[in-house]
């Protein structure tokens, strides 16, 4: 397996200079991924990767970490990403897989089949954070790295949008829970409607504070989500309504599927 050269790139070159160093050494097309929703405990976990062009075409104005961005800021340069990137993809884990599988299983398993869904192949890939096994490629775990390189802000952007819209669609399905607000972040308004009103399906029971108010929390994290009539029960121990809402998510045909089976992906090959 090729690797670089050793490089030295100073933070305050700029959020391209990793990459452009990357590609000066010959690694063309270099992804970036990242994911959203990790610390909410309601909603999907969506991952995304993006290979930018080289030279100037892969330059976005505005492009940043997606949590620096306004909300209007992110859906712009959302559109600039999607019109530009080389490739992009962009995977959804639902709630209930996060809770079958784990947190973390789930996010690094998310980020490589994004990954692996790229119409360009990858010669080089930058993560946020994690590293990503199994790639055949050689890698990089880069420390904020939303904040360094741009492929992986531009991944950030596609994987934060994505989910914000999911999380609109799911607070016309189940009101009351502020989704559309907080995204479904433990947030005081959103705690305060776990207590009055129970959680959701859509919410994570692997999460001790869902948990919590189902009387579920001295479970193991993988066991806590209530099944078929256990749901009912662990319904009306928290006070909470039974029953499924259908909700059409975003721009998707059709709900999320585990990441074990079928990708929810959006991209495309330029």
């Amino acid at each position: 397996m090729l690797n670089p050269p050793r490089t030295v790139v100073r933070r305050e070159a700029g959020l391209y200079a990793l990459e452009r160093a990357l590609q000066r050494r010959g690694f063309r097309f270099v992804a970036g991924a990242d994911e959203a929703g990790r610390g909410a405990c309601a909603g999907p976990l969506v991952a995304a990767a993006a290979v930018l062009p080289e030279g100037r075409r892969g330059e976005i104005d505005g492009l940043a970490d997606s949590k620096l961005l306004t909300a209007a800021s992110r859906e712009r340069v959302y559109d600039e990403v999607v019109a530009r990137a080389l490739a992009y993809a962009v995977v959804v884990i639902p709630a209930d897989e996060v809770d079958a599988r784990g947190l973390h299983v789930c996010n690094l398993a998310a980020m490589r089949r994004a990954l692996a869904s790229l119409a360009v192949r990858p010669e080089y890939v930058l993560t946020d954070g994690f590293g990503v096994d199994g790639l055949e490629v050689p890698g990089l775990a880069v420390w904020k790295g939303d904040r360094v390189a741009a492929c992986v802000a531009a991944a950030s952007v596609l994987a934060k949008v994505t989910r914000d819209r999911i999380m609109v669609e799911l607070d016309a399905g189940y009101p009351g829970y502020g989704f559309a607000d907080h995204k479904g972040y433990i947030t005081a308004e959103h705690t305060a409607a776990l207590r009055e009103r129970g959680p959701c399906r859509e919410h994570r029971f692997s999460y001790v504070n869902v948990a919590a108010v189902t009387g579920l929390d001295s479970r193991p994290p993988r066991s806590r989500r209530p099944l078929g009539a256990s749901w009912d029960e662990a319904m009306e121990r928290s006070g909470a309504v039974g029953g499924t809402v259908g909700v059409a998510l975003g721009e998707q045909s059709r709900p999320p599927a585990p990441v074990g089976e079928d990708v929810v992906m959006e991209g495309g090959v330029r």
